[in-house]
């Protein structure tokens, strides 16, 4: 069945939706196209096939931890609503406008902040002739962001869980605006219920515990292994079985010729601090099961260095919130009062930056931190 859709339809309709009188009559070879008319005067074509495939499982247990995507979501959502960065994206994903505490929303800045200068300086390195590839990508708008700046990069692979993905397959189909960003003039867009695959974007469900599902599906992305490729994982691995998680920081060595992981995660977990985060978490479902590479910023370095990578550094977040440039502080300090200081700190070493590396591209990585805690609005 062919939708043709027209200028006006593009610019008045908030969502793109299949035809409902389409029905999934035979599953595995269902498609639909979409014919976009662009401009007044010319004809640009992108193509929506959506080929039904049967949904993956997943095990009951990890249920859990898809749920923390939401709560991650939600937070920033928030922080966002409240200006502490700009992301005209994560509202598509997220509705809640809960109000969070105001540790929680800094929290989420130095998080954001810190993932987003590493990836800045590695998209300089490589001029964008790079890879980006997500791990447990959740609801991040990462992409689109850059789509909105002069950094480019030529492919572009999130993967989490399928039923995240489907979600977020979901949502991008429905939004033109999200749409947009993923197609050009002629390129083709391909959905199924977990997957979507643009030409230099790849949202993949899989389960990064399964090495042969994921390098499948890296194939599927058109994954270069010679290109340099960034890593990004936020509180990700620490929710994989250590021999699990060593088998994929392995495999990742040995495939890829020159690459960075950027770790966001917890770490001093053996304090009495600690104990009180991994109860929580634990009452909630989350049995950690990589909790031991988070014992200290030494255990998560040497977790790479032991499966095959170069060389790791690591720094907590005050550190990180101390790098960020003053200005930008100050600014998101006057956005809200700390209710606690002291706990702001707390949180802030519990949490940690670890960048690792294969080859030469980032050894010379370092964080620039000012020596002052008055930063933190603690005086």
């Amino acid at each position: 069945m062919l939708v043709s859709i027209t200028p006006h339809d593009l610019t008045n309709s908030e969502s793109i939706e299949k035809d409902p009188g389409i029905k999934d009559t035979n599953r595995q070879g269902l498609f639909f196209v979409c014919t976009f008319l662009v401009t007044n005067t010319l004809v640009k074509k992108t193509i929506y096939r959506e080929i039904m495939e049967p949904p993956c499982s997943f095990h009951p247990c990890d249920e859990a931890v898809i749920a923390t995507n939401d709560d991650a979501s939600d937070c920033k959502r928030c922080a966002v609503r409240l200006g502490y960065w700009k992301d005209d994206y994560i509202g598509f994903f997220v509705r809640n406008q809960d109000r969070k505490a105001p540790e929680i929303n800094r929290g989420y800045f130095a998080r954001v902040k810190g993932v987003e200068m590493c990836v800045e300086k590695f998209l300089k390195k490589t001029d964008g002739n790079c890879q980006i590839i997500n791990l447990g990508c959740g609801f991040d708008t990462l992409y689109f962001r850059l789509r909105d700046t002069p950094h480019q990069v030529k492919n572009f692979i999130e993967l989490d869980f399928p039923t995240v993905t489907a979600r977020k397959c979901y949502t991008i189909k429905r939004n033109k605006v999200l749409l947009s960003k993923i197609h050009d003039e002629d390129g083709e867009v391909k959905l199924s219920p977990t997957d979507l695959h643009g030409p230099n974007y790849h949202l993949m469900g899989v389960d990064l515990r399964n090495i042969d599902e994921v390098d499948h599906k890296l194939q599927q992305a058109e994954i270069d292994y010679t290109l340099p490729t960034i890593f990004l994982a936020e509180c990700v691995l620490v929710y994989i079985e250590q021999n699990n998680c060593k088998n994929l920081l392995k495999w990742i060595a040995s495939k890829f010729s020159s690459a960075v992981f950027v770790n966001y995660e917890q770490v001093n977990m053996n304090d009495r601090f600690g104990d009180v985060m991994l109860n929580n978490l634990r009452s909630r479902g989350c049995s950690l099961a990589g909790v031991d590479a988070c014992i200290s910023l030494e255990t998560q370095m040497s977790r790479f260095l032991e499966c095959g990578w170069n060389g790791s550094r690591a720094w907590d977040m005050v550190q990180v919130y101390q790098s960020i440039p003053t200005p930008e502080r100050q600014r998101i300090e006057r956005i809200e009062m700390l209710d606690e200081g002291e706990l702001l700190v707390q949180l802030f070493q519990h949490y940690c930056l670890v960048v690792a590396w294969i080859g030469e591209l980032f050894q010379d990585i370092e964080i620039t931190v000012e020596k002052r805690m008055s930063s933190l609005n603690i005086d």
